[in-house]
């Protein structure tokens, strides 16, 4: 049987994959104990690998594919395949950021002003590139861990990465500069795309994720409307497209389907009823296909 070699995130990222590919319908269980996860798709061989060594990983052909963050596909400098963006990280859908940051009381307020001082990140070769690109000539060390509690005692400045802030703040630091958004990527090696049976399980992968994504917080409705009430529920439904309406046994009734954002429901539900709506149905979506 052909195999897929895919890398999986191990780390931050690792939960949070897990239940995307679990909404694309493919079930992985990882041990604590274990660097090789199980699936339900017999055409995956997965391995846990950290973020920061997946594309080096992809590149060099040990993986057909993996998922990593656009920030380390940039700082490893790897000769990848983007397949897709997939916009979730840690705890939420939105993007990561690498950003500058100093002490609240530092008197160091721009970029500019790290001429000549220390500065710690993960993210050393990019960052140092960036600096470069501004002309700043700081010394930009790696950092092991514990980054934010460096800055104003080791180091002048740090390149963290954030996703809400929150741990910035209670840090007591401040962002002077974004270096750069990131988001989750698909990405592949050549030999993989140039491979007939990889190339369409690479795609169908990317097909799934997006729709397991795509449907995040998106709801489908369904009830049951008298015709002459037909435009004024019209009015009150919000749609990916146009509502799906349908005649039922009873000429004088329809019924109405659609998709839309599960936050507008606490307020649209008792409108729809109100507006003589009967048999609402709201139900959960895993994939929305565009």
């Amino acid at each position: 049987m052909s195999k897929l070699k895919l890398g999986f995130p191990k780390g931050s990222l690792q939960e949070s994959t897990i239940e995307l590919f679990k909404k694309a319908g493919i079930r992985i269980t990882a041990s604590s104990r274990s660097y090789f996860p199980t699936s339900d798709d017999s055409e995956l061989e997965i391995m846990l690998v950290r973020s920061q060594e997946m594309a080096r990983y992809v590149a060099d052909g040990t993986f057909d594919a993996g998922l990593t963050g656009f920030d380390w596909i940039c700082e490893s400098g790897a000769n990848v395949r983007e397949v897709c963006e997939l916009n979730y990280a840690k705890s939420g859908f939105r993007p990561v950021r690498w950003v500058v940051c100093v002490p609240n009381d530092s008197k160091i307020k721009t970029l500019k002003d790290l001429n000549g001082k220390k500065v710690a990140t993960e993210l050393v070769n990019y960052t140092k590139k960036y600096f470069k690109k501004n002309k700043v000539n700081a010394n930009i060390e790696f950092s092991w861990g514990a980054t934010e509690a460096k800055a104003g005692r080791l180091v002048d400045a740090i390149v963290e990465l954030t996703e809400t802030g929150s741990s910035l703040r209670a840090n007591n630091l401040r962002i002077i500069d974004e270096m750069l958004t990131s988001t989750t990527r698909l990405i592949c090696n050549d030999a993989a795309l140039k491979n007939a049976w990889k190339r369409e399980k690479i795609e169908n992968l990317a097909i799934l994720l997006k729709g397991a994504l795509a449907a995040e917080g998106m709801v489908g409705l369904k009830l049951n409307i008298h015709v002459k009430n037909l435009q004024k529920i019209m009015s009150l439904l919000p749609a990916l497209k146009k509502p799906s309406v349908s005649p039922l046994t009873d000429d004088n009734w329809l019924a109405l389907e659609v998709i839309m954002e599960e936050k507008v429901l606490k307020k649209l539900i008792p409108a729809l009823k109100r507006a003589g709506a009967e048999g609402i149905i709201e139900y959960p979506l895993n994939k929305i296909i565009y």
